[in-house]
């Protein structure tokens, strides 16, 4: 099988050639390899191969399996694989390896998806960007120099440059809505609890990170997530499994009230400019929807941005110290003595700070949320509103400058983490972490189901994702509004075929 023919299809498409008789698993699995082959040495996707390994499974797999052996990417943080490495993009666990396979891993074998390998993530998936300094920075395939955002980014690239047609991702504040929106992919973040996490952790970011994938089309999103739902018997949410994800794309959605916003309240404490192009990328979507008989409004979330993006970065302190001390045990290595950045060392200093009184009354803030968004969906089936600012940055861009972490450093100093949090510092980092990306941590508090659909392309030639977020449960619904305006733009073989076309080598 060719390059350029294996990456004329989706996942379900491909599938269907193998259960024709039309190629073999085989035959699928080279192609994914040759295809790694080709484009990871200028694009950094994959960390490592298990290519011996994936060529046994292909042949083990059960013949009715739905993807029909289907090459996928697992991401190199929470989906272990027993016995294999798992860095979560860093240097502290290059030797570290998972003693069981996931449950996501598990599910995703028993569909049908042979795992070629694992998607580059920064260091601990901490960033909206990928720039670990353990491994080299994937590029964005629609643009050289260009960042594909994170932490999914590798999945996002791989996906988009035509490696595999879907990538296995997770998601804890946007990491699989906003890679898909700056490479011009589809990226279904679930409701909290649709799909287990790993085994030994529960959950994760107190339930804010849910695991699922980026994809090209809508259907492969869909026949996924039919496989993988529904709880694990230790699992911390009685979510149970659902049937019906794909029968429902074949249903148009019912009329809807949807909610138009740029997301203003969650981006006016950190000085968000949304820019015109994005505008122009949600406002044609509003459109779309108009035309499909949905009555559309502007509405903003009825939140408190700056108090989500407060509550969001204490959370995100406190669970990085414990985060640290546990690869500290791990590895039988001192917190102080890590191979860790200088910004992930400097941020668990701060965590280590915190009072148990501050995290439970950063969390309250997300019950508070929830109920007013639920209060919103009482008038709103939907929300339309932004995934990032802007498209794209820069490589190197967002990563934090040398200055900024040699002030990071000064926290070693004793005393000098607690003066930081009573000085605002927190404030500063929010600021620097999210101003470009503040819209999507509102559905990883809510638990809310929330997606990125490829609505538009700007004048600069990359890709602008919009975000659509419905009510918490309703993922079926969502995916019946992403299925039709899939059928508007024709994305998943116009966008990533135009991205094929930038680097053919």
């Amino acid at each position: 099988m060719r390059c350029d023919e294996y990456q004329r299809f989706d996942a379900t498409g491909l599938a269907e050639l193998v259960r024709r008789g039309e190629i073999s698993r085989e035959e699928l699995l080279e192609a994914a390899l040759n295809a790694i082959e080709r484009r990871n040495k200028a694009l950094h996707a994959v960390v490592r191969l298990r290519a011996e390994k994936a060529r046994l499974e292909s042949r083990q797999m059960a013949d009715d399996a739905f993807f029909a052996g289907v090459p996928t990417l697992a991401k190199d943080l929470l989906m272990g694989l027993s016995g294999e490495p798992l860095t979560s993009g860093s240097a502290a666990l290059m030797s570290w390896c998972a003693l069981e396979d996931a449950p996501l891993i598990t599910r995703s074998r028993a569909a049908g998806l042979v795992i070629v390998g694992q998607s580059v993530t920064p260091e601990l998936g901490l960033m909206g960007i990928t720039e670990p300094r353990a491994f080299p920075h994937p590029v964005n395939p629609w643009r050289e120099g260009y960042s594909p955002g994170g932490s999914s980014g590798g999945a996002a690239v791989a996906v988009a440059s035509g490696m595999v047609p879907l990538a296995l991702a997770g998601d804890g504040g946007g990491s699989i809505r906003i890679p898909a929106s700056y490479c011009g992919l589809f990226g279904f973040k679930p409701s909290r609890g649709r799909v287990p996490l790993a085994p030994g952790v529960g959950e994760v970011w107190q339930g804010a990170v849910i695991e699922h994938a980026i994809t090209r089309s809508v259907r492969d999103s869909a026949a996924l997530l039919e496989q993988i739902n529904g709880m694990t018997p230790a699992g911390p949410y009685p979510v149970l499994r659902e049937t019906g994800y794909l029968a429902a794309l074949a249903s148009p959605a019912k009329p809807q009230r949807i909610a138009l916003s740029l997301g203003e309240p969650l981006g006016r404490s950190l000085g968000t400019r949304v820019s015109a192009e994005v505008r122009a990328a949600v406002e044609k979507t509003a459109a779309y929807l108009a035309d499909m008989g949905h009555e559309v409004e502007w509405c903003d979330p009825p939140v408190n941005g700056e108090a989500l993006v407060e509550s969001y970065l204490t959370l995100y302190l406190g669970h990085l110290a414990a985060d640290l001390e546990w690869i500290s045990r791990q590895t039988h290595t001192p917190v102080h003595r890590l191979a860790i950045e200088p910004s992930t060392r400097a941020i668990g200093r701060l965590g280590a700070r915190l009072s148990a009184r501050a995290y439970e009354l950063a969390k309250r803030e997300w019950f508070v949320a929830a109920g007013q968004m639920s209060d919103f969906h009482q008038r709103y089936d939907a929300l339309v509103m932004p995934v990032t600012a802007d498209t794209a940055p820069r490589l190197g861009e967002l990563y934090p400058s040398g200055a900024r972490e040699k002030l990071m450093g000064l926290l070693a100093i004793p005393g000098a983490a607690w003066l930081a949090l009573k000085g605002g510092l927190l404030k500063r980092m929010a600021a620097d972490a999210l101003s470009r990306t503040p819209f999507t941590q509102l559905a990883n508090f809510t638990g809310q189901p929330a997606m990125s659909v490829p609505m538009h392309i700007g004048a600069n030639g990359l890709p602008i994702g919009v975000q659509i977020v419905g009510r918490l449960g309703e993922d079926k619904q969502l995916m019946q509004l992403a299925f039709a305006l899939e059928q508007q733009e024709n994305w998943q073989m116009h966008l990533p075929r135009q991205a094929f076309r930038v680097r053919e080598g």
